[in-house]
This record gives structure tokens, C-alpha cells and sequence, in this order.
């Protein structure tokens, strides 16, 4: 800091010795007010002039900021800090002043400025919506596509004003992700509609991270939105079509079951008939009546395995007594079939489940029993069913090899894409938890409500 009182009546500055410092080593203690302004820049000196003349008995402070020559050449900022005192008819008699040196706080600032105007253009010019929020979560910036976007100003859209064009249906659930990320200072995405200019919706798809100052200190979010709705569509395209795919599936499903249970088994049942007929007629010699005998077993052996073969391609108990009854009962046929133990079990199960959630728990039940039994080398297994007040779970779990499920899905097996991709239909997703040598357990969740137990609603959503 330095100091100089300026004795208005003689115009003469006395200044102190630090004073001297910024004027030059061989400047003199004393000098007057013509030689201190010539010494300020000369794009300053009218406003340096035109604030000392500001200065009254009503108002004898004044604060300014000016460039100032040192003898030496160099330019520097002052930060002048001023008092006045007057005589008894209002005259100035004397000012005294402090100066600051604040040529590195304008370098800093100027650098600051600098960044400030290459970040505006660079944002300007890019293909994203960018916002930008203080340490209040209101938001402070919006880039011009933003503002094309929306059709809407910059002080139209600064604060909250941002949010009137979220859609109504994603306002709550975006402004719950928002605050709760700020409030744990975590990065955040989600997916929201956006009102544009021509009032259509669009889905954008929102990333903000925190800001930080250099001290570490929080400074607020910065986030891109990225247009989203083509990609949306596509993937709702995509899911009508697998969605008819499968559909088209289970009723081939269904027609190749109803063949094997009402013709062909019964055909079977009655060759079988015809052979134990034959058994008993007179003059059948003891291997002719063994022969017979052995056909006969054969053919109800064809006959069980054909049942059970249509059993797994269309369930009835499934249509007609629900998701838990099938499991149950497709647990204990492919434990009587291959010879192992299957512990099933399920609680809390909703009796209003829409059949296409229904049907595609129970297809991931088979796909993912079926392969335990088949790969994982024991012969003991649990099957859970459960239901919350917000989703079904199901999980598989045996104490098996394992395998490594990542790569698994990386070769793309066509079991877990299958089971992935029903579960997708219906909003689901699953897991699985395997390692070589430590079992494997696989969880599939579908998230159920008000909503999804609504057969017509969810058939709204999925088409």
C-alpha cells in the first residue's frame, strides 16, 4: 500500500517513501497535481479528472482504478482509495489517498476475461446445448444453440426459468437428479424432454459435472444436452419390432406345442395301445412278448419327453394359474427329467401381472435354469420368486464352476442377449455374479407399480 495527502490550496502532493517507488527512485517527496495526472495513461486521465471532480462535502469519498507510467517506462494499475476534507464554506482544503499496486490482480483478471471470451466462442460454435449454474443451482449461462433451440432469451432462461420448458411428465424426476447430484457434487445424466421453439418436444439427454476454482473451492455445474429423439425413436422402432419378433415367436411356440401335446402324443398313446393289445393276443411267444414289452416302454418314454418338450414351448399352467404356479411346476419337471434337485421357492407374488411379464420371467427361468443344469457341473439348485411393492425379482444360483460372464457376453451368447432383450421389453434388466470356481447366480428384476399391473397401459407403453 502507499500513501500521498495532496494539500489542495498550494497544490502540493507529499507523498511517502513507497510512493516515490512507483513514480521512479530519482522523483522528489513533493511534486503537484499537473505532474502526478500527466503521469496517468492518457486513454484514463479524463476519467481520473472527472472523479476528483465528483467529490463534494455530501460525498468527499472516491474509489478508482487507473493506469499509471512510471518513469522507468513500465505501465501499472492503481487502486486509489480517497478521502476529502473541506474548510467551512465547502472547499476542498486536502486529500488524502492510499494506493494499491493491483497490476497483477488486472493480468489475472484480463486473463480471466480472455478464457471467459474463447470458452463463450468455443460453446458459441458447438453442436451441444451448454448450460452453465452457480453454487445456488441456479443457472448463470446458456450458449447461443441453447438459445436457438428454445427459442427463448438468455434472461428468459437464467435462474430457474430454464425448467418452464421441461416437459411436465420429466420435470420432477429431472429437478430430483439435478439437486441431488449437486448436493453430493457428483456427476450426473439423464434424459428429459425439452420444449423447442416450434413447441415440439424433443428428448435430450443432459450431462453436468461440477466446477471447481483453482483453491478447490465449489464454483457450480457446467452440462451438455445432446438431442436425442431420432436415437430415441429408433430404439422404440427396435423394440415394437422385437417385441412383434418375439410375439410372432411364442405363437409359433404355441402352435408347435398344441401339435406335439393334441396330435402327435396322442398318436404315440395310441400305437402304445395298440402294442400292449398285440402283447396279449394268443400265440406270442415269450420274446415276441418281450420285444413288444420293450417297444411299449420306448414309446411312453417318446410320449413323456414330447409332453414335457410342449410343456416348455407353451405353458398353460402359465396362462391360466400365473407365473409362480409355472415355475414350480417347470422346476419339478426338469428335476424329474435330468435327475437333480431344484429348491423353488416364492413370496409376494401380484395375481394381476400382465401376461407379458408373466411370460418373459418364465422364459428367462428356462434359458437360465436350462444352462445351469446343463454347464454348471452340480446337481443342486435354487430358484427364488419374489415380489416388491416396486419390482419382480427372479434369480438362478447354483454352487457351480462358474464361468466368466463378461466374455460370455462379449462372444454374445445367444442365451443372455435373449434373456437381455426380453427384459428390456418390459423395462427389466438382470445381473449376473459368477466367477470360475464360485457359482453363479443370475437376477432378473422388472420393475412393477400402479402402471405396470395395468395389462392395457403396459401394452401402451411397450407398442
Amino acid at each position: 500500500m502507499y500513501a500521498h495527502e495532496w494539500d489542495v490550496a498550494s497544490d502540493t502532493i507529499v507523498r511517502s517513501s513507497e510512493y516515490v517507488d512507483i513514480l521512479g527512485a530519482d522523483q522528489p517527496m513533493q511534486t503537484n497535481s499537473g505532474e502526478i495526472l500527466n503521469r496517468v495513461h492518457p486513454d484514463d486521465r479524463d476519467e481520473v479528472a472527472s472523479e476528483l471532480a465528483r467529490i463534494t462535502r455530501e460525498n468527499p469519498l472516491s474509489t478508482i482504478c487507473y493506469r499509471f507510467l512510471r518513469s522507468d517506462g513500465h505501465t501499472i494499475w492503481l487502486e486509489k482509495s480517497a478521502r476529502a476534507s473541506f474548510d467551512d464554506k465547502g472547499r476542498v482544503q486536502r486529500i488524502v489517498a492510499v494506493l494499491a499496486d493491483i497490476t497483477e490482480r488486472k493480468k489475472a483478471e484480463q486473463s480471466l476475461r480472455e478464457g471467459e471470451e474463447r470458452f463463450r466462442l468455443v460453446a458459441n460454435t458447438a453442436p451441444v446445448l451448454i448450460w452453465m449454474s452457480g453454487t445456488d443451482k441456479l443457472c448463470t449461462y446458456f450458449n447461443q444453440p441453447w438459445l436457438e433451440f428454445t427459442g427463448r432469451s438468455l434472461e428468459a432462461e437464467l435462474g430457474n426459468g430454464w425448467a418452464e420448458g421441461v416437459h411436465s411428465e420429466d420435470f420432477k424426476a429431472c429437478l430430483d437428479t439435478y439437486t441431488q447430484a449437486f448436493d453430493r457434487r457428483e456427476r450426473f445424466v439423464m434424459e428429459y424432454r425439452l420444449r423447442r421453439h416450434d413447441g415440439e418436444y424433443r428428448w435430450v439427454l443432459d450431462i453436468g459435472v461440477p466446477r471447481f476454482n483453482p483453491d478447490g473451492s465449489f464454483a457450480g455445474y457446467i452440462g451438455s444436452c445432446l438431442d436425442v429423439t431420432d436415437r430415441k425413436l429408433a430404439e422404440e422402432a427396435m423394440a415394437g419390432m422385437g417385441r412383434k419378433l418375439i410375439e410372432a415367436h411364442e405363437e409359433e411356440r404355441t402352435w408347435i406345442a398344441r401339435e406335439l401335446h393334441d396330435d402327435i402324443n396322442q398318436r404315440i398313446a395310441l400305437l402304445a395301445i395298440k402294442l400292449d393289445q398285440w402283447n396279449h393276443l394268443p400265440g406270442s411267444g415269450a420274446d415276441t412278448h418281450d420285444h413288444i414289452q420293450d417297444i411299449s416302454q420306448r414309446l411312453s418314454e417318446i410320449g413323456r419327453d414330447i409332453q414335457a418338450l410342449s410343456h416348455r414351448l407353451h405353458s398353460s399352467k402359465l396362462e391360466y394359474l400365473g407365473i409362480a404356479a409355472a415355475a414350480k411346476s417347470f422346476c419339478r419337471e426338469l428335476s424329474e427329467q435330468h435327475k437333480v434337485q431344484i429348491d423353488f421357492s416364492h413370496s409376494d407374488m401380484p395375481h394381476n401381472l400382465p401376461k407379458e411379464i408373466a411370460l418373459c420371467l418364465f422364459r428367462v427361468l428356462q434359458e437360465a435354469l436350462q444352462n445351469a443344469v446343463k454347464h454348471s457341473g452340480v446337481r443342486q439348485f435354487k430358484v427364488e420368486l419374489q415380489g416388491t411393492p416396486k419390482e419382480i425379482q427372479l434369480s438362478v444360483s447354483d454352487s457351480g464352476m462358474g464361468f466368466d460372464w463378461q466374455d460370455a457376453i462379449n462372444r454374445r451368447g445367444l442365451g443372455l442377449i435373449s434373456m437381455r432383450e426380453r427384459l428390456q421389453l418390459v423395462g427389466g434388466n438382470f445381473s449376473i455374479t459368477s466367477e470360475p470356481g464360485s457359482g453363479t447366480t443370475i437376477c432378473a428384476r422388472v420393475p412393477v407399480g400402479p402402471e405396470e399391473l395395468s395389462l392395457e397401459n403396459y401394452r401402451l407403453k411397450a407398442g
